[in-house]
């Protein structure tokens, strides 16, 4: 596997915090999403190694092992366990418990020239010792998707470590939600099981309707001529237009309830929430004289 500088991928220097890192990410995530370069395989291989970069450098445990072991990082753990087996061998062998300096071991060579030698043959030097199985890294993506995504059973696509996964992203999925893809994750080494793909969803702010749970709430003009008389309005929602009723002396920030005609509730096909409506009461601008004199025998009635 070609090593990837991380740290370069998002612009930002080895020993920058956890804050610089969140920023550089969203800035490039933002720039490089594939929904403003749908045609472009180079923009989506950078978009997926910036999700990557982000992946691991806003994980301290990961950071760490990063940091120490560069591109072999996903195998710092067996190479920990294999160190100490080793260790404990020598140590045997030499009649003594005291410590040793496994990196002697490596003569010149680096992590990766170990990790071959020490998962492709037998792990112990004896006769009849079986070889190590380890299982694979786990993996972690993101999805990032729309409200009116989420709102509807659908399929996605998304490609993860060259991999391209399909799935079914099912109705009223929540942000930050995550869901295990089992064996989608890294290689087993030496016959080892594959790890696991967790993604995360990370659904988008809306412009019109604000989530809350499986809610929704919206803010709909009417003038003020509707709020005193009362009348009719028709109300976009996620699942198509309703005509609402709005009584005469309607006040400004009044809510209303739409039962049902929220959000839908994840793994309870077609139960939803509610739809909550306040309104927002428009004054009229830029009056006549003649409409200013009616306003003032109504002050005056």
């Amino acid at each position: 596997m070609d090593f990837i500088d991380y740290y370069s991928v998002l612009g930002v220097p080895n020993d920058a915090s956890e804050d610089d890192i969140k920023k550089a990410y969203r800035k490039l995530a933002r720039k490089h999403h594939p929904d403003l370069h749908p045609n472009d395989p180079e923009a989506h291989k950078k978009f997926q190694q910036i999700n990557e970069a982000n992946e691991v450098l806003s994980d301290p445990d990961k950071r760490k092992k990063y940091d120490q072991y560069g591109k072999d990082w996903q195998h710092a753990d067996q190479f920990e366990e294999a160190r100490r087996q080793q260790q404990q061998r020598r140590s045997y062998a030499q009649g003594t418990t005291g410590d040793f300096d496994f990196s002697e071991g490596f003569g010149g060579s680096d992590f990766s020239d170990f990790f071959s030698s020490l998962f492709g043959q037998e792990a112990g030097a004896g006769r009849g010792q079986r070889q190590t199985r380890y299982r694979g890294p786990d993996y972690e993506a993101e999805l990032h998707l729309s409200l009116r995504d989420a709102y509807t059973t659908h399929k996605q696509t998304l490609t993860v470590r060259g991999k391209t996964i399909r799935i079914t992203v099912l109705a009223g999925v929540e942000n930050g939600q995550k869901i295990k893809l089992t064996g989608y994750g890294g290689p087993g080494v030496s016959g080892g099981p594959d790890g696991d793909l967790y993604i995360t969803f990370v659904i988008a702010d809306d412009p019109r309707y604000k989530r809350k749970g499986d809610d929704l709430f919206v803010d709909e003009e009417i003038d003020l001529y509707m709020a005193v008389l009362g009348g009719e309005k028709i109300i976009e929602t996620l699942d198509g237009k309703v005509r609402v009723t709005v009584p005469a002396g309607t006040q400004n920030g009044t809510k209303i309830r739409l039962k049902g005609k929220g959000f839908p509730v994840y793994k309870q096909e077609g139960t939803f929430g509610d739809l909550y409506v306040q309104w927002q009461v428009k004054l009229p601008t830029n009056l006549t004289e003649e409409q200013k004199e009616l306003f003032r025998k109504l002050a005056a009635l």
